[in-house]
């Protein structure tokens, strides 16, 4: 058979039903096999836009998202995506064409080594060299993508090699086996002993326990242990926020005042699928303080990187949470309510308000009515700026694979393409994008694609006008200098945009009328199957809270006095 047939089979078997990208003349072999196949096809505006469509798809399936292009630009523009999904351990797969093999030394038409390109921002970089290769190539791809921490791989397809046959029996094939590798008993046992020792433990869940799908097994450990739990960004969601042995998120940036104070007054922390992200930890004398860690992780190269823990453990989240807990319950290992009661304690008296009345609106109203109006089933996808600092201090999350944020990478534009992704995978969830002004420019091209393949989603724009984050972030150098965006009677008029992408869409400005134009957007959104904009406009140059290190977090609004420290 046309050995892009096997590869296209390859797919469906690996469970991809939706795949985003741009179709172009060397590679139309791959393109011909699809259109004859179970998997939809969503046509971006730019290659880019493609890959966060398919990062969100991922995201949110545990799968992996797939994007398509053609040959030279095609592959390069997919270099962003390819690195958000490298940095934060997505799995997903991104197939280029490419000139023919007898013409890549010759400087052909949009011939480049993207395979050369892609290797630093993938786990394998591959050009597919003979059409027998095809289905154990693709077959590969995937097993590589979802095994160990997961990750992206490029497969780049020379147009001759497309044009190739294979032999190839979708009855008799599979996916290769994954490897899920188990905690060594002994470490097992030395990081029981480890918690069973502490006074003030604390369990770390970073977004390794999301990928994982091991929400069920941390929140068994935390309860049979009686410790506390806080997430990382990237693990928001591992752990509901309305239990009560929550506490919190600690950082320089995301986090909360009694979520640094918690982590502050911790003796042991038990990080779970965590990388120790220089936004989490700060300056790490602060973090590390004269507290022991326990670090698993499924990629024994993440122990050590950051820091040296006291005890490593490797091993996928899942099983390691359960051995964690089958251990201690043997030994009848558990806490009593004087930590968890501190940390409450800590709950209840270090907070931000999120009531402001003000006009213009304070950023952090927005938030307080995001999690009055949406419930917890509802899909939140946000990318990088000061509205994902206030999203993760003040939004509430309380299910896995309901939170998504390019941790690591943070490329702007990400949200209305991931958005995309994130619906196509389940088309009768609500979706809801937080996005800057800023950032909904890089990438608004995609509106078109949302629209013209009825996606529906409701965009809620927090717009300052400002490139906000660097605006604050220029504060020491005392200048505002090249981040100012406001031009006019007042920038770019996003209701018009909207409206000409044919979307409906509303400005908002004054606290009170948020909630109405949220119900508002989701009803048109739900009535005309589009993505419909809520366009908030906030006080220019609010700040987020944040500094160096956790106990040097500046606020920018009036806060309570800090809780009596523990003895």
């Amino acid at each position: 058979m046309p050995c892009m047939e096997a590869a296209v089979a390859v797919m469906e078997s690996e469970g991809v039903d939706t795949v985003f990208g741009i179709p172009g003349a060397a590679i139309l072999p791959l393109y011909a096999a699809l259109q004859h196949s179970g998997i939809k096809h969503i046509t971006v505006r730019h290659e880019e836009g493609g890959t966060h469509a398919a990062d969100g798809w991922s995201r949110v399936t545990g799968k992996v998202g797939v994007c398509i292009g053609t040959s030279g630009p095609a592959g390069t523009n997919m270099i962003t995506g390819l690195y958000t999904a490298l940095a934060d351990s997505i799995p997903m797969i991104c197939i280029t064409g490419q000139a023919e093999r007898a013409k890549l030394h010759q400087e052909a038409f949009q011939a480049v080594d993207i395979v050369e390109i892609a290797k630093p921002v993938t786990k394998w970089a591959v050009q597919l060299k003979e059409p027998g290769q095809a289905p154990w190539v693709f077959r590969e791809a995937f097993r590589i993508a979802r095994s160990g921490r997961p990750g992206p791989v490029l497969i780049d397809l020379p147009i001759d090699v497309q044009r190739g046959l294979c032999d190839y029996d979708a009855a008799i094939d599979a996916p290769l086996p994954i490897d899920v590798p188990e905690p060594h008993p002994a470490r097992v046992a030395a990081a029981v002993e480890l918690l069973a020792n502490a006074e003030r433990p604390l369990i770390l869940a970073g977004g390794g326990v999301i990928i994982a799908d091991a929400a069920d097994e941390l929140r068994e450990l935390a309860e049979t242990l009686n410790v506390p739990v806080q997430v990382t960004l990237m693990g928001k969601g591992a752990f509901p926020e309305n239990h009560e042995l929550f506490a919190g998120m600690a950082g320089i940036q995301t986090q909360q005042r009694w979520g640094n104070q918690a982590f502050l007054e911790s003796d042991v922390v038990l990080a779970i699928g965590a990388r120790f992200g220089d936004r989490h930890t700060g300056t790490l004398d602060t973090y590390r303080g004269d507290r022991k860690f326990i670090h698993v992780d499924i990629e024994p190269t993440q122990i050590g990187k950051v820091f040296e823990p006291t005890l490593g453990v490797v091993g996928h989240a899942k099983p390691t949470l359960s051995a964690l807990t089958s251990r201690a319950r043997s030994l009848g290992v558990t806490h009593g309510e004087v930590w968890p009661s501190r940390v409450a304690s800590l709950r209840s008296t270090l907070l931000r308000r999120d009531d402001f009345d003000d006009v213009p609106i304070k950023p952090p109203r927005v938030y307080r009515e995001l999690n009055e109006h949406y419930g917890e089933d509802t899909t939140f996808v946000t990318a990088i700026g000061l509205y994902q600092i206030w999203s993760g201090q003040f939004q509430h999350t309380f299910l896995p694979r309901r939170y998504l944020v390019c941790g690591q990478a943070g490329p702007l534009g990400w949200e209305v393409p991931a958005a995309m992704g994130v619906k196509c995978a389940f088309p009768d969830r609500r979706v809801v994008a937080v996005a800057g002004d800023y950032s909904f420019q890089f990438l608004m091209e995609e509106i078109a694609v949302a629209a013209q393949y009825r996606i529906p989603f409701v965009i809620v724009m927090v717009n300052n006008e400002y490139l906000g984050l660097i605006r604050q972030a220029e504060l020491p150098y005392e200048m505002n200098y090249a981040v100012d965006l406001h031009y006019g009677e007042g920038g770019i008029d996003h209701v018009k945009l909207m409206e000409a992408f044919g979307c409906p869409a509303v400005r908002v400005e004054r606290p009170g009328d948020i909630s109405g134009a949220l119900e508002w957007a989701d009803e048109e959104s739900a009535r005309l199957s589009l993505p419909v904009l809520v366009e908030v406009m906030v006080e220019r140059e609010a700040n987020a809270a944040m500094g160096p290190s956790l106990d040097k977090v500046k606020e920018f609004e009036p806060v309570p006095e800090l809780a009596p420290a523990v003895d």
